[in-house]
């Protein structure tokens, strides 16, 4: 279902429901910030299963409720906000409210995306921060930001490696300015520049691919690394298990779609 709500409608939306939470400011580097390894979780499509007790748990921003948050909480899970930050997804509720001009070519694989112009941070900062709030409002503990390298796509524009540096930081400043804590999603070859700005790192395939040793600057400085392999390339994840043990990786299986259906961790 689709919700084309003026820009400024939508904000007021927002407003009133952060009227219903005290806000309080983060203090630097008060917010949560993962080492080790963990065990985690990560669950995209509803409907959701909390049957397994993990440390940590990955969800949708848009699918869960406050109240579901925080029995999560309660239990002793952190929880982490998905956002798409790089791509248009047609089914969101602000889906409307972003301008024609930043959506590029369709996001190949993934129906009903395209990508995003992030160097139009005019355009796109009302829209990203409106979500950055409604993660904080909802009581997330962190953020994970969805395709945040552009500069090896095939969007439609020209995007840089600077230019896509340059919004990774400036979301990962927005982020720690609401208390949530923030990872770095695949970007291998970002790392390096990212590591001081963002509190633990998400990998999809690293071990498949053979780059999870292109994360090292996170587990160099002990902030925590998570990787999923997918079912669709791989059937267990037990060759890896020692390597990620070895070096500080938290290692699920997960079928690509992310549901409730709970992957293997290594034991």
């Amino acid at each position: 279902m689709h919700f084309n709500l003026p820009h400024q409608q939508y904000r007021l939306l927002l407003s009133l429901l952060l009227l219903t939470v005290p806000a309080v400011p983060a203090v630097a580097g008060s917010w949560w910030q993962p080492q080790g390894i963990l065990d985690w979780d990560w669950q995209l499509q509803p409907p959701h299963n909390f049957d397994r007790k993990v440390q940590i748990i990955d969800l949708d921003l848009f699918d869960i409720s406050r109240e579901t948050i925080e029995a999560l909480q309660q239990s002793g899970t952190k929880v982490v906000c998905y956002i798409n930050v790089g791509a248009w997804e047609d089914w969101r509720a602000d889906a409307g409210i972003f301008p024609p001009e930043i959506l590029g070519n369709d996001y190949e694989g993934w129906a009903g995306e395209k990508w995003l112009d992030i160097r139009r941070r005019d355009s796109l900062a009302p829209i990203m921060l409106a979500r950055l709030d409604l993660c904080a409002a909802k009581g997330f503990d962190g953020v994970e930001p969805d395709n945040m390298d552009l500069h090896n796509e095939e969007t439609g524009f020209e995007i840089s490696r600077q230019d896509q540096l340059v919004y990774n930081i400036w979301l990962a400043e927005e982020a720690h300015s609401r208390g949530l804590s923030i990872g770095q999603k695949n970007a291998p070859d970002l790392a390096r520049d990212l590591v001081v700005h963002f509190d633990w790192a998400l990998t999809e395939d690293c071990f498949t691919e053979g780059w999870c040793q292109e994360m090292s600057p996170f587990l160099d400085v002990g902030k925590a690394v998570f990787a999923a392999e997918y079912t669709d390339r791989q059937q267990t994840i037990a060759p890896y298990c020692q390597k990620a043990k070895q070096t500080g990786i938290s290692l699920i299986l997960k079928n690509r779609e992310l549901t409730r259906i709970t992957g293997a961790s290594c034991p």
